[in-house]
């Protein structure tokens, strides 16, 4: 399984959501993967293969065991909600 996370460096609403990715991984064990996509076209190419059509922008996370995705600024909750396969 893999908790993908993909951003913008200067997105504000990925800034918002980065301290709800710390306590997540802290809280849980888990670890998300960060991929900044607006300077990095490896990594923008990467998302238009689990963002199809989910979601157009980022922050985007996607769950590769679910299939789930988030998409936009969401709260703790959903967020782990999203990581632990209960959304």
């Amino acid at each position: 399984m893999a908790l993908l996370e993909f951003y913008g460096r200067e997105c504000p609403h990925c800034i918002t959501m980065k301290p709800l990715i710390e306590r997540l991984e802290k809280e849980t064990g888990l670890k998300v993967e960060s991929h900044e996509t607006w300077h990095d076209a490896a990594n923008a190419e990467l998302l238009k293969k689990y963002d199809t059509g989910l979601c157009g922008g980022v922050p985007f996370y996607f769950n590769t065991d679910t299939k789930n995705a988030v998409c936009g600024e969401c709260s703790y909750e959903e967020l782990l909600a999203w990581a632990t396969g209960k959304a």
